[in-house]
């Protein structure tokens, strides 16, 4: 079989590789549809400080059941899948508690082990999620980038009583917006690219504001009343700027933060402790296949979100399109069947 291969930072190779065999409690899943998210990108340029080389990336990814391993139950060969990447020791304390996603020994696949930009892999039958048989490959696939939207608007409880402030316009805040709004939620974003906010606005953002030239905290303090926002997701996580979100949080208001970076931020604790702030992280999702998919039924169009659609041959044009070009991107695409 064909697999995009990281064999070490900048070297993205396909190669050709045996056939995976499902062992027990795994299914053997031929790949459909592939994304390229921000962290592949890190992977392939080492930047990436979890990442083991050699490595077969790819975490979103769906495609059809092809066989079965003993002990598995509730699926079948033929089924089309959506998988979760994310696999967890069930014993750690964190599992113990239901947060799966940030178990001591986490293990995602294309970061941890070999992932899903390949003809076939074996996968947990656990994280093998039925998605309808008419679905695109396309939007099966896109489960994965919206679990994080689910993720993050589940730990911070957002409700239709909620205005929600996105920062960031890129693929996830997207997702988080689009999430937000089907939930009822009233939804602002901000960028600095007009043409990111336009697809904002699009997919049903209230308010756009362009941080670039306008005072967001400004805005924010027009758009609520002088009141702050309640629920502030943010998706561009620049350190420099979280101070800013606490002052335009709204008393007894959750900042939800996304970024792994290792920068420190000037946080002020009054801030947080005279408004009573929550302030949330979010990694990755914990079960939230199932509600995505539900999304999905439910109207979200996720393939409004992907602008380009590549043969897997083509993954270095793939690759270096976003590279080079990435304010024309929004969510990149690989096939591995029609």
């Amino acid at each position: 079989m064909k697999a995009i291969y990281v064999r070490e930072p900048h070297s993205l190779e396909i190669v050709e590789l045996p056939e995976p065999a499902a062992g027990a409690g795994e299914v053997l899943v031929r790949v459909g549809a592939a994304g390229i998210c921000g962290s592949d990108m890190h992977i392939y340029h080492g930047t990436n400080p979890l990442a083991k080389y050699p490595r077969i990336i790819g975490h979103e990814f769906a495609g059809e059941i092809v066989a079965m391993g003993p002990g598995v139950g509730g699926l079948s060969v033929g089924d089309h899948v959506a998988v979760d990447p994310v696999t967890s020791c069930g014993t750690c304390y964190p599992c113990s508690i239901g947060r799966r996603n940030v178990c001591t020994k986490l293990s995602v696949f294309g970061v941890h082990r070999d992932g899903g930009m390949t003809g076939f892999v074996a996968v947990p039958a656990a994280g093998a999620h039925v998605v309808p048989r008419d679905w695109s490959w396309k939007k099966a696939a896109m489960v994965e980038p919206f679990s994080i939207a689910a993720n993050v608007l589940s730990r911070t409880q957002c409700t239709e009583k909620d205005r929600v402030l996105v920062m960031g316009a890129g693929p996830i805040g997207l997702t988080v917006l689009m999430g937000a709004v089907l939930t009822g939620a009233r939804v602002a974003v901000a960028d600095v690219l007009d043409s990111r906010l336009e697809v904002a606005r699009e997919l049903g953002a209230e308010r756009v504001v362009n941080g670039g030239r306008m005072d967001l905290e400004r805005e924010m303090a027009d758009w609520t009343d002088g009141e702050g926002v309640p629920l502030i997701v943010d998706a561009v996580c620049i350190p420099a700027i979280f101070p800013s979100l606490l002052r335009m949080a709204s008393p007894a208001g959750r900042v939800a933060h996304l970024g792994f970076s290792e920068t420190p931020s000037p946080v002020v604790p009054l801030e947080i402790t005279k408004k009573e702030l929550s302030i949330v992280g979010s990694r990755l999702n914990c079960n939230m296949f199932p509600r995505v998919i539900e999304w999905f039924g439910k109207g979200i169009d996720p393939e409004k979100l992907v602008s380009h659609v590549f043969p897997f041959t083509q993954a270095r044009d793939a690759f270096r399109l976003i590279e080079e070009k990435p304010l024309e991107t929004c969510k990149v695409l690989l096939t591995f069947q029609g």
